[in-house]
């Protein structure tokens, strides 16, 4: 079983097996459309698509009108659901990749874990590291039968907004902030109406996971830098700008050895939707 990442080489021996899915993430913030795009184009033989907009997130609003951030979870069952389309069972092995280091890909990776399902990873180094080794692409959309994958006690925690508010007064919490240096500043920010970051938030971020060549560090190199930022991987809270790429952050720290991270998954984009919330800029 393969439960955080996954070598090209190692897919390849395995790319056909049919208790195996492998699942297409590649996205792009900006053009929403690009991802499905690069999928018809081109993907790993046998894989299926799944859409960061529609499939790995829910409804931008609740109940209550409050917005829930840019990508905000997805209800499970809904999730649960599009996964079956795609053939995934209790015992299949799922393979998430991208072309973006796993940016969206950790995002799979985290929502199946947070249906119960271990048996998933991520492709080290994606498409590019696919390719490297000279293996092709398809254009075939693959006719697989419905699985029948279902929702267990979750792998991974989540806090709320109210958790994360409380805790600017108790510090018992250490939030770690994945986006890139210049935004947890408040400086470039295109994204979010407002830039800067949660008070008290510490930045990593998300690429410094990588090697060069887009693969992830290896697990002593990753302990060593996280360990730097949080004693106790318990008490961090991993955020970022939507929820997506604090994703990556956990995935790392699985890889480091260090497990038991949360996740804030409305993260920047929630937070700053109600402007009683405080901002910080600077470095921090």
């Amino acid at each position: 079983m393969f439960k955080t990442l996954i070598s090209a080489s190692e897919l390849a021996t395995r790319i056909d097996d049919p208790k195996w899915v492998v699942v297409d993430c590649r996205h792009d913030l900006v053009n929403l459309a690009a991802g499905r795009e690069g999928y018809a184009a081109g993907h790993l033989p046998n894989a299926v698509f799944a859409d960061i907009e529609t499939v790995l997130s829910g409804a931008k609003h609740g109940p209550d009108g409050a917005f829930r951030g840019r990508h905000p979870l997805p209800e499970k069952e809904a999730l649960a659901e599009a996964l079956r389309a795609f053939g995934i069972d209790d015992d299949t092995q799922v393979v998430a990749y991208d072309a973006h280091g796993g940016m969206f890909a950790a995002r799979l990776w985290w929502l199946l874990r947070w249906l119960g399902h271990e048996a998933v990873a991520v492709l080290d180094g994606g498409m590019t590291a696919w390719q490297a080794l000279g293996q092709p692409l398809s254009t075939e959309t693959p006719a697989r039968p419905r699985g029948s994958l279902g929702i267990r006690a979750p792998f991974v925690p989540t806090v709320t907004v109210r958790e994360v508010m409380d805790n600017l007064e108790s510090g018992q919490r250490i939030v770690i902030d994945a986006r890139a240096a210049d935004r947890f500043r408040g400086e470039n920010e295109t994204i979010d109406p407002v830039g800067g970051h949660i008070p008290g938030a510490k930045n990593r971020f998300f690429k410094d996971n990588l090697q060069s060549d887009g693969r992830f560090k290896d697990a002593g190199q990753l302990r060593a830098e996280f360990g730097a930022l949080v004693d106790d991987p318990q008490r961090a809270i991993m955020q970022c700008g939507s929820g997506v790429t604090a994703c990556h952050n956990l995935l790392a720290l699985e890889v480091a050895g260090m497990p038991g991270a949360s996740l804030y998954p409305g993260s920047w984009s929630e937070w700053v939707g109600d402007s009683s919330r405080p901002v910080a800029k600077g470095a921090d």
